[in-house]
């Protein structure tokens, strides 16, 4: 187990569909690469892609675990995701409650190999 101290990130990314979403997700916490991922669908998006700008309907997915985790948890995101340069945005928490920490750390515990 790792140090009750661990920080906690969360790792915000978008994709897509609906589906897609989830199938990474699920995917994520099975790993237990973290503890829980949220997928908010209906966001719309307007961003600038190949020398225009672009309009998207989009699922933004909000990736809970810990600091040690992140580099996996964006390989993990970039190898299955369809977008050529998917957004990846690793986000520091300042606090967080010990109950939610504690189970955070559990829930992303590897087991011994």
């Amino acid at each position: 187990m790792q140090p009750a101290n661990e920080r906690i990130v969360f790792l915000y990314t978008t994709y897509p569909s609906l589906a897609e979403a989830e199938e990474a997700g699920r995917s994520i916490v099975e790993r237990r690469l973290a503890a829980c991922v949220n997928i908010l669908p209906g966001m719309i998006s307007h961003y600038w892609w190949e020398g225009a700008v672009e309009r998207g309907e989009e699922v933004v997915m909000i990736i809970k675990t810990r600091a040690a985790l992140a580099e996996t948890v964006r390989a993990a995101i970039k190898e299955a995701h369809s977008y050529s340069t998917p957004a990846i945005l690793v986000i520091p928490i300042e606090s967080v409650d010990t109950a939610y920490h504690a189970w955070l750390l559990q829930a992303t515990d590897l087991p011994p190999s």
